[in-house]
């Protein structure tokens, strides 16, 4: 199935199954139209003298005459629905029996046998076109609704297709074995040759290659990986053929978690799909024993009146049209599909949602609380800014120069800063606590505020948010550098986006209080807290929570092992990144694969979406149900109305649901 859908990346393509039904409702379809022209014409040649009752007319007899179009129609009814009237069988022997399948049995039954009355009793049989039209019309219902669901599953089993196939353990003996993923332990090599996916988490002991991680990380260009680089499960290997040490049992792998929330995504039900689920367990019945009152009670009390008997037949037709009509199928399809193509169209945005009750809650969304490191920055230090600017280049080749043989992250960022051939002549000396000393064709002094006045340099004390690291050439005060951990560059865009709908913005971080004002301000949140030990954003979180309305719902957006707590406190934890902490990825309802913070836009928009697209199902569903229950029941409405008015509403509600799954341009 996953290679199949794979296969057919341009569209959604019908199952073996789907394609059966089709092919099935089309032969009933025609089959049906072929009749009802027949039995139409046949009534009107001669101005309905000739033919007077269709079909009936061809037998000569008229009591019996009711026998061919009930065997004609019968048959296409029998072929088209067989399923359903099987389905409603074994429900009942289990004891359910207040279901759609029953509705649809009792009422076109019912019809049917209408038809046969009419039949035996005017001669002119009323009612197999209709029966076999509900049922009919029915299953081109459950059809829309099986393509809806394949359509939103797509974009889900297109995410599955990361799913390994198999491993290629490397034994002692150095001959090679492919196995099953699950079979392969900790610390087991495995090869992984150009064009096979990497079945588990490790680090590569041999080769070199290039990967595409896009599917984890929505990452466009290849990564580079050697000997020494860690490698994720459900990349995939383009180039060079690699040795990877097994660090994590196929269980506990990046793939088999994503997978797994992805497989669970429906276990948690919205408050929308509970009420209709808990509405249809009551409103079935309600109405069965409705259209049993209807069918029985106003004839009784007509025939009291003397009408006479005749009046069964009629009220038993608005009983049965009152049945097709209150099947509750608009409802209890279309809502819980309405949230299942949400959580397909998210997914195929690299967000995963745990179930509809999250994606519910997110529109509701209106304070989002944030970790700092790795989630509104990089992690990793940059060269912010350089003063004076004049003077950049030499400042940096300098700052290189001292830091040519250190790999501490300052370090490494002026080098990149810097980005030339470093010269070389220069002895190297470290002063501890202070900077670094080198002596060569100039004397470069290269350290903190410490360094500069331990050498009896006037300098320019810098007012730069960051690590400041001072410059001096042969004794003389060159400049500065300012170097900062990195902000997104999709962070500030998302925060204007959280603003501008009213939400809340919080940042809690552990750094400095200076270094969290200058990010704050950066990005426009409208508060942060600084200096906070884990404990203290847990502690941040509940007073959040404690001070928000019962109606608001608060996120947490965070990265790291140490959000675990707060992402399980929060209404909705969300963790950044697909290949993120697992204990993140466990704790969070909601994972941004892509690492992406603009997905939180994207998945407020597609909830707020999902919500009206639910909210006018209900509405429309109720409401034409409604108006034509009672047009039923004065006997306005007649059979044809009731089948538009069950089918035709939930095709409606279908297609409207399937909107939820269209791949928006963001």
């Amino acid at each position: 199935m996953i290679r199949e859908v794979k296969a057919q990346s341009r569209g959604y393509f019908m199952t073996k199954k789907q394609k059966k039904n089709l092919k099935r409702i089309i032969v009933a379809l025609a089959a049906f139209i072929v009749l009802v022209a027949a039995d139409k014409i046949l009534s009107a040649i001669g101005g309905g003298t000739a033919f007077p009752n269709g079909l009936a007319s061809l037998i000569p007899n008229e009591t019996f005459g009711w026998l061919l179009p009930f065997a004609l129609f019968f048959s296409v009814y029998l072929y088209i629905g067989y399923g359903v009237l099987k389905k409603s069988a074994i429900n009942i022997a289990h004891g359910q029996v207040f279901d759609e399948n029953f509705l649809m049995a009792v009422a076109t039954i019912g019809a049917f046998g209408l038809g046969v009355y009419t039949g035996i009793t005017t001669h002119k049989p009323e009612g197999f076109d209709e029966a076999c039209a509900v049922l009919l019309f029915f299953e081109v219902g459950e059809w829309f609704q099986s393509y809806a669901v394949g359509k939103s599953r797509k974009s889900i089993t297109e995410l599955m297709d990361i799913r390994p196939d198999f491993a290629n353990v490397k034994r002692e003996d150095g001959t090679e074995e492919t196995v099953d993923p699950s079979e392969v332990k900790i610390g087991d090599i495995i090869v992984v040759k150009p064009g096979e996916k990497i079945p588990l988490d490790g680090v590569v002991v041999g080769g070199n290659s290039t990967l595409d991680t896009k599917a984890l990380t929505g990452e466009s260009l290849p990564a580079e990986v050697f000997v020494g680089s860690g490698v994720t499960s459900g990349t995939v290997n383009l180039t060079g053929t690699i040795e990877v040490k097994v660090e994590k049992l196929f269980g506990e792998s990046t793939v088999s978690k994503i997978l797994e929330l992805v497989e669970n995504a429906s276990s948690e039900k919205s408050k929308s799909e509970n009420f209709i689920t808990k509405f249809a367990k009551y409103y079935t019945p309600v109405v069965v024993f409705s259209a049993l009152a209807l069918a029985v009670l106003p004839p009784l009390f007509i025939g009291i009146t003397g009408n006479g008997w005749n009046a069964w037949a009629k009220w038993i037709y608005r009983a049965l049209s009152f049945l097709v009509v209150s099947c509750p199928c608009a409802l209890v399809i279309s809502v819980p599909l309405s949230f299942f193509a949400g959580i397909g169209g998210a997914s195929s945005k690299g967000i995963l949602i745990k179930g509809s009750a999250y994606l519910e809650k997110f529109d509701k969304a209106n304070v989002f609380v944030f970790d700092k490191t790795g989630t509104l920055t990089k992690g990793n230090f940059a060269v912010e800014s350089v003063y004076p600017e004049e003077k950049r280049n030499e400042i940096l080749s300098l700052a290189a120069i001292a830091e040519k043989q250190s790999n501490h992250p300052i370090a490494l960022s002026i080098k990149k800063a810097y980005g030339k051939k470093i010269s070389d002549g220069y002895v190297v000396e470290d002063i501890a606590g202070k900077g670094i000393k080198a002596v060569g064709e100039h004397t470069v002094l290269c350290g903190n505020e410490k360094l500069m006045k331990a050498f009896g340099v006037e300098f320019v004390p810098s007012d730069g948010v960051g690590t400041v690291v001072y410059v001096a050439k042969d004794g003389v005060f060159l400049g500065y550098i300012v170097i900062a951990d990195e902000v997104k560059s999709e962070a500030k865009e998302t925060i204007e986006y959280l603003n501008s709908i009213g939400a809340r913005t919080v940042m809690l971080t552990g750094d400095n209080e200076r270094i969290a004002r200058h990010v704050a301000q950066k990005l426009g949140l409208t508060e942060f807290k600084a200096s906070l030990l884990p404990q203290n954003k847990v502690e941040e979180v509940d007073r959040l929570l404690n001070e928000k309305k019962q109606s608001d719902v608060l996120c947490f957006v965070g990265d790291g092992i140490n959000d675990a707590p707060v992402l399980m406190k929060s209404d909705i934890g969300i963790s950044m990144g697909g290949v993120g902490s697992d204990a993140a990825i466990e704790a969070s309802d909601v994972v941004l694969m892509y690492d992406d913070l603009r997905s939180i836009k994207i998945a407020k928009k597609l909830a707020r979406k999902v919500m009206t697209i639910v909210y006018e199902n209900i509405i429309f569903a109720l409401a034409v149900k409604l108006a034509i229950l009672i047009l039923s029941a004065l006997g306005i409405a007649n059979m044809w109305i009731a089948v538009f008015g069950d089918v035709g509403v939930a095709v409606l509600a279908i297609l409207n649901a399937m909107r939820a799954n269209v791949k928006d341009k963001e």
